[in-house]
């Protein structure tokens, strides 16, 4: 099993991939693409003015879609290229480098904590465990976190539950889409909704 965190490993073999990323997102935003799919489904489930943090953020098109719409959104991301674009792209969040592993942030805790783009599925397969639980020391009472990933990119759904479960945290809803289609056996993609447990 590689031990190694895919988005680095990528950037390691291939120096100009976070540029790339960054300007295939501009270009698709420039052509009207819709990229906001994760922030209206975060967006429907809080109040306005809720507290988001946007784990794994990239170039920031989440957490940038839910700022505009009057949420206090931090986005944090371990590639400094990306959060240096989600601060020209998107003014307004704090954008912060950093390690999900890592996570500790000050103040209260979050309404929603949204992990779209596959993050999950780049993360070192030792620290999934370790993030989970960040996550969920970073959630208000009654928050929730939103996670989404490709099923066929090397995390098995049954061993996410279960690293959620050590995490301390349970599915609440599980979709295959970002516009509520349920999630079934076999689906490519999975949106898990999870709350801590009581």
């Amino acid at each position: 099993m590689n031990d190694r965190n895919g988005w680095l490993a990528l950037i390691e073999e291939n120096p100009g991939h976070s540029q790339w990323y960054i300007d295939r997102f501009r270009k698709l935003a420039d052509e009207g693409t819709d990229l906001h799919g994760e922030a209206r489904l975060v967006d429907a489930m809080v109040g306005r003015g809720a507290r988001i943090l946007d784990a794994g953020c990239g170039p920031g098109r989440v957490g940038g879609y839910l700022a505009r719409a009057g949420h206090d959104v931090t986005g944090v991301d371990l590639d400094p290229l990306l959060i240096a674009a989600a601060r020209v792209d998107h003014p307004g969040p704090r954008w912060l480098v950093g390690d999900l592993a890592e996570l500790d942030l000050p103040g209260a805790g979050f309404d929603v904590i949204v992990c779209g783009g596959n993050v999950m599925t780049f993360l070192a397969p030792d620290t999934r465990r370790p993030v989970l639980g960040r996550m969920k020391d970073h959630l208000r009472d009654g928050g929730r976190a939103v996670i989404g990933f490709g099923t066929g990119r090397g995390y098995e759904v049954d061993d996410f539950v279960a690293d959620a479960g050590s995490a301390g945290l349970a599915p609440d809803l599980m979709l295959a889409t970002w516009d509520l289609r349920p999630y079934r056996d076999g689906a490519d993609f999975l949106v898990a909704v999870l709350a801590p447990e009581s």
